[in-house]
């Protein structure tokens, strides 16, 4: 299968700002200009943009703690999303949300998430109403191989079974929940079989691969959007970063974060089959790494120019009155 320059200049770029914009964060959380913590998904980012590639903004997506890659893959603004990392006015919830709340109604960015497993059931909110709307929009859920271990995940499955509904349940297996390793803490044979086991379809695919993983959501956003209702997918793929930044992961083995940077890197892959191909030149995409290096350093300085929120900010958009 071959594919248009367009669609994989497209799909390099927002790879390359997702790994741009995380390697920065680490810096400037280091330099003390990031309050709280920060949560990188450096080796993840194949999953996010094979996933959303697929999607527009009156679909919705439901992310994690680990959220900026799936924000920035669903068309989250970047300077929007520095200002608010580093909780700074007219960030994208108003810099009061951080790192881990960052949202988007207007792309469809329902929210990183702090809950464990809290995407899910959101989801399945925006799922019903689409449903009962008609209006062949879909729903994305986001969840790591921790929180599919969590009862409100479980409980969506099953719910989203039953009312057969158009969301996609994209877990990200990186191998550790926070530093327990995915041998030990799941019990079924993968999660997968898991899901499936609910009633729905569901797959395993090599996160790693954004061609693998565009072409299996393919098929998932297909049936939900024909009313054929959820679909679960794993996507094995890895973590190179600790669970956050300062992590000093030692539940990993020797050498093991080295080793998957030289061998399980999905922009290294993404670049090496797209130039063995003949679709691209090297050179377009060192062009765009430049763009995109221009483009985060234009964003951190925006970010540290703006003002922190006002005081009368405070006991803003706590509540919600209809």
């Amino acid at each position: 299968m071959s594919y248009q320059p367009d669609f994989l200049l497209q799909a390099y770029r927002t790879m390359k700002t997702i790994r741009q914009f995380e390697e920065r964060c680490i810096v400037e959380f280091e330099r003390g200009n990031i309050p709280g913590f920060v949560h990188t998904s450096n080796g993840q980012e194949a999953v996010a943009v094979g996933t959303c590639m697929h999607l527009t903004d009156k679909d919705v997506i439901g992310s994690t703690h680990r959220g900026h890659g799936h924000c920035l893959a669903k068309g989250c603004d970047v300077v929007g999303m520095m200002k608010e990392i580093m909780a700074r006015a007219g960030g994208l919830c108003k810099g009061k949300g951080g790192s881990m709340h960052i949202a988007d109604f207007d792309k469809g960015m329902l929210g990183a998430n702090a809950i464990v497993g809290g995407a899910p059931p959101l989801c399945n909110g925006a799922a019903l109403s689409a449903k009962t709307l008609k209006t062949k929009d879909i729903a994305v859920s986001f969840t790591g191989d921790g929180g599919a271990n969590q009862g409100t995940v479980l409980e969506a499955l099953n719910l989203a079974v039953v009312l057969k509904l158009p969301h996609i349940f994209m877990f990200e297996n990186n191998g550790y929940g926070e530093g327990t390793g995915v041998d030990y803490a799941l019990g079924s044979e993968d999660i997968a079989s898991r899901s499936g086991a609910f009633g729905m379809p569901a797959v395993k695919v090599d996160g790693i691969d954004f061609f693998a993983v565009y072409e299996t959501v393919k098929e998932a956003v297909e049936r939900a959007r024909n009313g054929g209702g959820p679909t679960a997918i794993e996507a094995d793929t890895v973590r190179f970063d600790g669970h956050f930044v300062g992590d000093p992961q030692l539940y990993r083995a020797k050498d093991e974060v080295k080793r998957l940077r030289e061998t399980h890197d999905c922009l290294k892959l993404f670049r090496k089959r797209v130039i063995d191909e003949g679709w691209l030149k090297a050179k377009d995409l060192n062009a765009i790494d430049k763009e995109v290096e221009a483009q985060i350093e234009q964003a951190v300085e925006e970010a540290l120019a703006a003002p922190f929120p006002d005081a009368i900010e405070l006991t803003t958009d706590v509540y919600c009155s209809y």
